[in-house]
């Protein structure tokens, strides 16, 4: 997928790198569709400085251009920072031994880098977040004129369904409602890949394992990635299946066919207890009572995924990844 001049389509990847954040990194550095001109990180998965390393890392072992990485917020906008190592293991990556990186971060924070990178961009640019969103936040706060140039925002997050974090909040929401409610609201196109995709994209062991055995660095690493990424069980019995996960978003910006979305209100939840952090997606054919009562409260509309092609997604991740 190209833009309609047949150019790459410029995208920044704004991530908390975590084992899926770097499937999605060796994706977008391997599609010829995409001109990758930034990585931003964020606290998440692990905290910001491990999300910095393990960016370094996995660009370099995937043999990327000197793309610039920053760093960014080390906390939500009001939460305290809560990691998923007990997902993604202590170094984020699931403690299989990467080596320190040798490249450096850039010299500017994320804020920034994002700012002058979407700015210079000669076409409009695809933001990618598949973290906790406070980078983004705090950008739209700090900058609202590079909305001007952004063609849109993918995110990973949310779910209409069934939650992760809670039972019906997904964890970058829920790790900052208040970054998510800013981004939702931001008058910027936005696609939501949440949880009712996202679990779904599963890579068959057969393909995990002939990943592994690959002599070629990037893919040898998204095979030991996967292996590290267990398929939920009713998706998929064999135990060296893996999931794709955030790697599912970038696909959707190469191959916005591969998942069927609808445009619907979509809130955050803000109000402390059992539902904060979670993605109400409104999905009713009319009005309801609540409507006729007191009136339509203004909401974002947002193109939120409700199915995805499974095979299509994995055969276009692993066809990507080899090369």
């Amino acid at each position: 997928m190209t833009n309609a001049e047949g150019q790459p389509i410029p995208v920044i990847i704004d991530c908390d790198t975590g084992v899926d954040d770097a499937l999605a990194l060796l994706f977008a550095v391997r599609h010829p569709g995409l001109d990758l001109r930034a990585v931003t990180c964020v606290a998440g998965n692990t905290d910001v400085d491990g999300v910095v390393r393990n960016t370094l890392t996995v660009l370099e072992q995937a043999g990327a251009p000197d793309i610039p990485v920053a760093r960014g917020a080390a906390l939500p906008l009001i939460e305290p920072a809560r990691s998923a190592r007990h997902v993604h293991g202590e170094d984020g990556m699931g403690d299989i031994g990467l080596p320190a990186p040798t490249r450096a971060p850039a010299d500017v924070d994320a804020v920034t880098l994002l700012r002058r990178e979407i700015l210079a961009s000669p076409r409009p640019v695809t933001l990618i977040p598949t973290a906790p969103l406070t980078n983004i936040a705090l950008l739209l706060r700090t900058h609202p004129e590079v909305t001007r140039n952004i063609e849109r925002i993918v995110f990973m997050g949310g779910a209409v369904a069934t939650g992760n974090a809670t039972p019906v909040a997904e964890f970058n929401v829920w790790h900052d409602p208040e970054a998510a409610a800013i981004a939702l609201t931001a008058g910027v196109p936005i696609t939501m890949y949440g949880l009712d995709v996202f679990q779904r994209v599963v890579v068959p062991g057969a393909d995990v394992r002939r990943l592994r055995a690959s002599t070629e660095p990037g893919a040898r690493l998204a095979g030991d990635l996967l292996s590290h990424r267990p398929a939920t069980p009713d998706v998929a019995a064999d135990s060296e299946a893996g999931g794709i996960g955030d790697a599912g978003a970038v696909c959707t910006v190469v191959d916005p066919a591969g998942i069927t979305t609808r445009l619907l209100p979509v809130e955050v939840s803000l109000a402390p207890g059992p539902t904060r952090g979670q993605t109400i997606v409104d999905r009713r054919p009319r009005p309801g009572e609540s409507e006729i009562h007191t009136g339509v409260r203004e909401q974002a509309l947002v193109d939120v995924a409700l199915d995805v092609d499974v095979a299509r997604f994995v055969k276009l991740y692993l066809t990507t990844v080899e090369g």
